[in-house]
């Protein structure tokens, strides 16, 4: 299955759609989850706080999204986060110039290089504006924030670029007041808003879009000094060394020097074991370590985890070493403390972020998991049970004769635990299809039989087998089959 395809499911299914579609001037970049897509969102976060934020005893806070301009003085955001773009000349129609460059040249420039590389690869391939032919102006940088005026005086703030800035400038309190040990994990869900040149292919870009991000403060002198990385050590990473992606251990991947440390090592694993349980296809996937000109301005060291999907490779999370960047610059700006005590030692803490694309990677879970069922004429979302948008389908056979009342009440029985789907109208077969589009795991129907014995036809998504159990039994294996591994 390909782009298109997940995109008409989104459109169909209520999973996302565009932003005020309804008016013409809606600005691209904007997208809306429907009903099916915030379940697999809510459901999605649910696992991503199990398997790496409680797994390894993190903290979560919930911080502002509009903040000072002091921040990202400090934070190097309004001097550095900025894009590549060119202008023609002819009809001022504005490009991102590392994409326009690529497209048309097949020429791969990191959108950080310097702005005479755009300039030169423009002018060696006769790169011209592809709605008029003009000529292009000279690169240039445009910067992303989002700029909000505060108050009736307009005071300067921004909309975050990212979530993690909340989690530094808070860092000192969270680690007196909740009395933090390092390492320290100290994670944040939420929008981040950047004004993207030319947003595209739905979740893929976006202008207003949703990120899971942990910052992990360490000690620096400690960085092979990590108990827990016995727990990884065998966990095989996918890494790009060169021109090949290979699969090596944590243990062979630090002894080799492919990953700088076990404490890098020990959340590279744990983030791969964490999508492989998504049910993204992670034989697909790779940990790019990117070069000087590709990596963030703050970053030392930086590991792209990317997925391989039909329209390319796909960056999923960014995996930076931001060393005390952040820490070091907020203490400057703000003049106040941000060293810690690590037993004896005072430190300033460097931090290892893991920074992830929930929209992105929501795209992927739904791509690896889409299948044509070419053989019974049904598409079917095969996502794993637990992240299903819907547990079950509760369907009467028909709606007269006391069905319709048995299934209502074996709906209510089951709507406050799981989350069910109640559908009484239809073709049985084409409600099951409905189903099996939205990944539902199982599908309940009521009949005549139900009426004498109490039994109900439950049906499994992948399969489509079939058979009778009894009422009572429903919940078991619901329980069983739709819990959290």
């Amino acid at each position: 299955m390909n782009y298109e395809d997940v995109m008409k499911l989104a459109l169909e299914r209520g999973f996302y759609f565009p932003s005020c579609e309804v008016y013409a001037d809606a600005q691209a970049g904007f997208w809306e989850y429907g009903p099916s897509g915030v379940s697999l969102k809510n459901k999605f976060l649910e696992l991503w706080r199990r398997e790496l934020i409680r797994r390894d005893g993190m903290m979560e806070i919930d911080g502002s999204q509009i903040m000072s301009k002091s921040v990202f003085e400090a934070s190097g955001h309004l001097g550095n986060f900025a894009d590549p773009i060119i202008k023609c000349t002819k009809c001022k129609s504005t490009f991102r110039a590392d994409r326009i460059i690529a497209e048309i040249s097949k020429v791969e420039i990191p959108e950080s290089a310097d702005l005479s590389e755009f300039d030169n690869a423009i002018l060696q391939n006769n790169i011209k504006c592809p709605k008029c032919k003009g000529d292009f102006e000279s690169a240039k940088k445009f910067n992303m924030m989002f700029k909000v005026g505060i108050g009736p005086e307009e005071e300067e703030a921004y909309l975050r670029p990212e979530t993690c800035q909340s989690i530094f400038v808070d860092f000192p309190r969270l680690y007196k007041t909740m009395r933090g040990k390092l390492p320290l994990g100290i994670a944040q869900v939420g929008k981040s808003f950047r004004n993207e040149i030319s947003p595209r292919q739905s979740l893929l870009r976006l202008r207003e879009f949703y990120q899971a991000e942990i910052e992990i403060f360490c000690n620096p002198t400690k960085l092979d000094d990590i108990e827990k990385f016995t727990e990884i050590e065998n966990t095989i990473i996918r890494v790009q060394t060169d021109s090949e992606i290979v699969a090596m251990t944590c243990k062979k991947a630090v002894e080799s020097g492919v990953v700088p440390n076990k404490f890098v090592a020990y959340y590279l694993a744990i983030l791969t074991e964490f999508y492989e349980k998504t049910g993204i296809d992670v034989t697909k996937s790779r940990f790019r370590k990117l070069g000087d000109k590709e990596k963030a301005f703050y970053a030392q060291v930086a590991f792209d985890f990317e997925v391989e999907t039909t329209i390319g490779w796909l960056e999923l999370v960014a995996c930076n070493y931001r060393s005390d960047y952040d820490l070091s610059s907020h203490a400057v700006k703000s003049k106040e403390k941000f060293e810690v005590m690590d037993n004896e030692d005072k430190v300033l803490p460097h931090v290892f972020e893991i920074s992830m694309g929930i929209d992105r990677s929501l795209y992927t879970i739904l791509e690896h998991s889409m299948i044509d069922d070419k053989e019974h004429e049904r598409v079917v979302l095969s996502i794993r049970p637990y992240l299903a948008p819907v547990h079950v389908g509760v369907l009467s056979l028909i709606k007269k004769d006391g069905l319709k009342e048995k299934t209502d009440e074996i709906y209510l029985q089951l709507k406050r635990k799981y989350d069910a789907f109640l559908d009484h109208s239809g073709a049985i077969g084409r409600r099951y299809r409905r189903l099996d589009e939205i990944g539902a795991p199982f599908a309940v129907t009521i009949d005549y039989q139900s009426m004498e014995d109490n039994t109900v036809t439950i049906r499994k998504r992948d399969s489509m087998s079939q058979e009778r159990i009894k009422i009572s039994e429903i919940d078991s294996i619901l329980a069983r089959d739709t819990a959290f591994p």
